[in-house]
C-alpha cells in the first residue's frame, strides 16, 4: 500500500506544484493527506494572494476533495497544545500524527525541528526532495504524470517544457534538472490522461 504523506498548505498553493504532487499521488506513489485547517488556509491564501475568486478557490479545493475523498484528517485538536514545533504549524503536525502520516511535505522545514517530530516517526521533506524520492522510486510514473499535466492543461495550455519551467519557478529546480537529465527536456509526445486538479 502507498505510504501516507501530509501536504502542508504552502505546497498546495502554487498551481503547477500542487498539480504535480496530486498527479503523482493519483498514480499511486503515495496517499495524500491534509486537514480542514489546511484547506481553510489554502482557500484564504488563494483569494488574498493568488487573486482567485472565492468561487474558484472553493472549486479547486472541491476537485482535490473529490479526487481524494479519504485525504482529510479530523479529530486531531487534542494533540495541538502539547507539540514542540512552531506554534503556527502545530495543527499540521497534530493532523499528520493523528492521520498516521510518515512524512510532512512543506517548504517550512525549519518550523519542524527534529526534536519535535522524531518521537512520532515523522520525517519532514521539502517538496523538491519529496519529488526526487518519488522519481527515484517510480521514474516512469512521475514522467507520465508530468506528460499528463501538460496534455490536460487549460487556460493556458502548457507544453511539457512549460510545465517544467513553472515547476522550476515553484522552487523544485533540482527535481526539474533530474527529470531533464533522465528523460530529456521535451516530452516523447505521449498523450497524458487523468483529472485536472486546478480551475
Amino acid at each position: 500500500m502507498a505510504f501516507p504523506a501530509f501536504l502542508d498548505t504552502n505546497v498546495l498553493y502554487g498551481a503547477a506544484l500542487a498539480d504535480t504532487l496530486l498527479r503523482v499521488a493519483e498514480a499511486g506513489a503515495y496517499r495524500p493527506h491534509w486537514s480542514g485547517d489546511v484547506l481553510v488556509e489554502l482557500s484564504r491564501n488563494l483569494v488574498r494572494h493568488a487573486g482567485l475568486s472565492l468561487e474558484k478557490a472553493d472549486r479547486r479545493i472541491g476537485q482535490m476533495e473529490q479526487a481524494f475523498p479519504d485525504a482529510s484528517v479530523t479529530g486531531y485538536g487534542g494533540l495541538v497544545d502539547g507539540l514542540r514545533c512552531d506554534p503556527k504549524d502545530r495543527h499540521v503536525l497534530a493532523a499528520a500524527i493523528h492521520g498516521g502520516c510518515q512524512v510532512i511535505v512543506t517548504f517550512n522545514t525549519r518550523d519542524f525541528p527534529p526534536e519535535s517530530v522524531e518521537s512520532f516517526g515523522i520525517a519532514i521533506a521539502h517538496p523538491q526532495d519529496f519529488l526526487l524520492d518519488q522519481l527515484d522510486l517510480y521514474p516512469r510514473l512521475v514522467q507520465d504524470a508530468l506528460q499528463a499535466q501538460a496534455a490536460t492543461s487549460q487556460r493556458p495550455e502548457l507544453s511539457y517544457s512549460q510545465v517544467l519551467a513553472r515547476l522550476r519557478r515553484a522552487g523544485v529546480g533540482a527535481f526539474v534538472d533530474e527529470v531533464q537529465h533522465r528523460f530529456g527536456k521535451r516530452s516523447d509526445g505521449a498523450q497524458g490522461e487523468g483529472r485536472r486538479f486546478l480551475t
